[in-house]
């Protein structure tokens, strides 16, 4: 093993261990295994930067900026009005659902087609009384299996596509994917519509339809003010008044916080109580209590809604600014003229004043504030909402413009008549130009984080290949699997870049696995699309863990998930994309 292999080998593995240690953003880590390549030598100081410039990343850009326009439009709305037929019918709802999704992610974002579907199916739970955990995983799935079909469909297809022109000779068409993705979507959509029953009950006891999607778990302030009746009741009278339907779970008095108070800890005017339960049962208990909501900050009134201001609930998202921040910190009232009222972390229960209580990824939150400015607030504030969407009346011109320019660039492309980063650039001029959206909404759709990991994780990648290094490790995997049939191989190959994805990014997984599967392929002296194609079918099947897939962290608070409950869900489904998937590969692909 020469010197630079080793030093890329080195690099790349501590971008892998800082990744799975998820204490620094991935785009931090992918610049800083840049940094390093090109200190070090192995990426030329000409070459470091030559990742931002690749098609694949000014594609990616344009895509998200298309399917933001598409999610705004008119045309979505309309499409899923026609859905509400079924909020009767709980058998079709998951059905429906995920083939909606599905259809969607092929061809555009599979982030942006869950952010459309995510408030109906909160919206269709709460017509027909069901927990939203039932809908919202399977439906995230979906968006994750739709992205198969199509190249746009996901990051990775297209950089699969990338390292096939470089090491093969030709990329991949639009349509190439979707024999077997087609394929998988079919199979998984039938397990998804029975599946879903592998997750777990309700923990709080049975749903009412008054139930907010859930979100029992909420821990709210409030204040005990003069003349309250709670005043000189103990926690366990006053914790009595709503049959124990809610928690006092700390008590604050003269700035001195006691966490879990005891039983017989008597409540005194001027406490402030942590007090943990759902919406419902919250206000039965500050209205029996005579107690006030403080939030993260004090208010002087006891109302939090008008006709002007209002409560919107909404996840954080991965790429959010708060994250690591606290309400204090980011300043929630005097940046962005909202309130925090409550929120909740999945699998977690919370003991700290709101505005201590760092925000991660996946929180949903209880925001007090105006409700004209709320949309936008939201937007700025890198969060969900979860509230169904209006129609957009009066904008008929955009209702079907995005759809229409999404189908054109599709078009051009499948023609061959501009490449897909130039047909795809052209819609985004097209959108700017027609003003379907403002510069900065289409700058706000852009995912900065993930055009960074790209840009930068290319060069390295590509270091890694020019030192002979996915030849070291294409000979290792031929050795230790030498007894195994091609079959086989393939299945090595796909389960590896199945598991190798919960812990990177999907992305980054594929710059990794798709040089050593097409060496492998190679030296074992089979066709290398079998193997790519193996590869972009296991980085785009995460379905074991929350923290892979930004689809997957978006729906874990809303639904209330831990941890555990997508190995539940999500393993049978692997399994079932392995058995089903390499005999699709072998079918349309032929390993000789």
């Amino acid at each position: 093993m020469t010197t630079e292999q080793m030093i890329v080998f080195g690099i790349i593995g501590l971008a892998i261990i800082l990744f799975i240690w998820d204490k620094w953003r991935y785009d931090i880590v992918a610049l800083l295994a840049l940094f390093l390549s090109v200190v070090t030598g192995v990426v030329p100081v000409k070459e470091a930067f030559s990742g931002f410039s690749d098609p694949v990343v000014v594609t990616v850009a344009a895509i998200l900026v298309i399917s933001a326009a598409i999610s705004r439009s008119g045309f979505i709305d309309y499409a899923l009005s026609l859905l509400s037929r079924f909020a009767e019918k709980p058998s079709l709802q998951i059905t429906v659902l995920v083939l909606m999704v599905m259809v969607l992610s092929a061809f555009m974002n599979n982030v942006g087609a869950l952010a459309v579907f995510l408030p109906i199916a909160i919206s269709f739970a709460r017509k027909v009384d069901r927990k939203p955990s039932e809908l919202l995983m399977p439906l995230s799935f979906g968006s994750l299996l739709g992205g198969l079909v199509t190249l746009i469909g996901t990051p990775p297809n297209l950089l699969i596509s990338r390292i096939r022109a470089e090491m093969v000779g030709a990329p991949y068409h639009m349509f190439d994917f979707a024999p077997v993705g087609l394929g998988i979507c079919a199979l998984s959509l039938i397990y998804l519509s029975f599946g879903w029953r592998l997750l777990p009950k309700d923990r709080r006891g049975k749903p009412s339809a008054e139930d907010q999607f859930a979100i029992q778990d909420y821990v709210s302030e409030l204040a005990v003010p003069e003349k309250a009746a709670i005043i000189g009741q103990t926690v366990q009278e006053a914790e009595a008044m709503v049959e124990e339907e809610v928690s006092i779970v700390g008590l604050i008095r003269n700035s001195y916080k006691r966490l879990v108070p005891s039983f017989r800890m008597k409540i005194a005017e001027g406490d402030v109580l942590l007090v943990e339960g759902d919406t419902v049962a919250l206000k039965g208990f500050m209205d029996k209590s005579g107690t006030e909501l403080v939030g993260s900050e004090e208010t002087e009134t006891l109302s939090v809604t008008s006709d002007e201001v209002g409560i919107a609930e909404a996840v954080i998202r991965e790429d959010s600014e708060l994250i690591g921040m606290n309400a204090k910190r980011a300043r929630l009232r005097s940046r962005f003229g909202v309130n925090l009222l409550a929120m909740r972390q999945a699998g977690t229960s919370l003991k700290h004043r709101l505005n201590e209580v760092r925000f991660r990824k996946g929180d949903v939150l209880v925001l007090q504030g105006n409700l004209d400015a709320m949309p936008e607030t939201l937007s700025e504030l890198g969060c969900l909402p979860l509230a169904e969407r209006s129609l957009q009346l009066g904008r008929q011109r955009q209702t079907f413009m995005p759809v229409a320019i999404l189908a054109a660039a599709v078009a051009l492309t499948i023609m061959n008549v501009v490449p897909i980063s130039i047909a795809f650039l052209g819609g985004v001029l097209l959108i700017a130009l027609l003003r379907i959206m403002r510069p900065n909404e289409m700058y706000a759709a852009i995912d900065g984080p993930v055009l960074i990991l790209l840009g930068a994780m290319i060069p390295v990648t590509a270091a890694l290949q020019s030192t002979g290094g996915t030849e070291i490790i294409a000979g290792a995997i031929a050795a230790i699997t030498g007894g195994l049939s091609a079959p086989m191989m393939l299945t090595v190959i796909l389960v590896a870049s199945m598991l190798i994805t919960p812990f990177l990014n999907n992305a980054a997984t594929v710059l990794l696995m798709a040089p050593i599967a097409v060496t492998l392929a190679h030296k074992l002296g089979l066709q290398p699309d079998p193997f790519l194609m193996a590869v972009a079918l296991g980085t785009s099947c995460d379905f074991l863990t929350p923290i892979g897939h930004q689809s997957n962290t978006l729906v874990m608070g809303p639904g209330g998930y831990k941890f555990n409950d997508y190995w539940r869900l999500g393993l049978p489904l692997s399994i079932l994309v392995v058995l089903a998937g390499v005999p699709l590969i072998m079918h349309f692909w032929p390993l000789r």
